[in-house]
């Protein structure tokens, strides 16, 4: 008898996913398997609902929502051997998509009953942790207006994006710091990503993998509107490395860190997360996550 925890996000995405008990009993029958579901009903309450379960120690625990509902279920089974299943009903699923999990909900079931398990690495921000990319900056603000607007579509984010790409930015100078780097930068972004793809298609580390032990981190330069929408489109097409002055490379561990202030606007797996820190660890834990794909 295996035991299965769904944990499911009821209004990510569009909201128009239905996984309910009955579904679920069609393709999990109960003289195999257990099944328990298990609904957020507020932000950051899946971290409860998967402590919870994780307590119980099932075989695996299917986070049902998008990338902010994957972070707060898998965040809580790291290090453990329980196993991280998958059905991506959010609006980017970038990290569903990094592991080729199928967008469709009966196509997503069968390739949990079918358990193809490896195991990932996983990155650490300070005391959280990321399993497709965080970032500092221009990334963070426009996930801050993204969900301000309580809109999960393509055309929400890319109003966000126009909207920030409008204001003003204050003094963001920090120093950046690997073992083998030190640099002062004042950026419009630094990206730190652990897969290859951020949502919606778009990819600012195309060669990023996910059991490779590495951190991808690209620092891209303040720009202006031109170059910025040329940069957008070279995200579409995964051909960053045309623009020369972008910095990217990789590494298992970085420091951020601001002289003289105490604050770092990030946004941790597409949500937003305000920092009260001038210094940032930034780390790699190597295949520390069971999950299905």
């Amino acid at each position: 008898m295996k035991h299965i925890h769904f944990i499911i996000n009821p209004v990510a995405g569009s909201g128009n996913y239905h996984i309910t008990y009955e579904l679920l009993q069609k393709y999990f029958d109960s003289e195999q398997y257990s099944i328990v579901v298990k609904h957020s009903t507020y932000k950051r309450h899946a971290i409860q609902l998967s402590k919870e379960s994780v307590a119980q120690n099932p075989d695996i625990i299917v986070a049902c929502g998008g990338d902010g509902t994957i972070n707060e279920v898998a965040s809580c089974m790291v290090g453990t051997n329980i196993i991280l299943g998958i059905i991506a009903t959010g609006s980017g699923n970038g990290l569903a998509s990094n592991l080729n999990i199928p967008k469709n909900i009966v196509k997503s079931l069968l390739t949990i009953k079918q358990q193809s398990i490896k195991q990932i690495d996983v990155g650490k921000i300070n005391d959280k942790y990321f399993f497709s990319n965080t970032g500092v900056g221009f990334d963070a603000r426009v996930i801050k207006r993204f969900e301000a607007s309580n809109e999960r579509k393509l055309s929400s984010y890319l109003k966000a994006t126009l909207k920030t790409l409008n204001e003003s930015v204050t003094d963001n100078v920090m120093d950046i710091d690997t073992h083998s780097l030190k640099m002062e930068v004042n950026p419009f972004m630094v990206f730190i990503s652990n897969s290859n793809e951020m949502g919606y298609n778009m990819s600012l580390t195309p060669n990023a993998s996910l059991q490779d032990g590495l951190l991808d981190v690209v620092i891209i330069p303040k720009i202006g509107r031109l170059k910025f929408m040329w940069l957008g489109l070279l995200m579409f097409f995964k051909r960053l490395h045309i623009i020369k002055d972008i910095k990217s490379f990789q590494t298992e561990n970085l420091k951020l860190y601001k002289k003289g202030k105490d604050t770092f606007q990030t946004q941790i797996d597409g949500e937003y997360y305000y920092l009260n820190v001038n210094t940032i660890d930034i780390s790699i834990l190597k295949k520390s996550l069971y999950v299905i794909s």
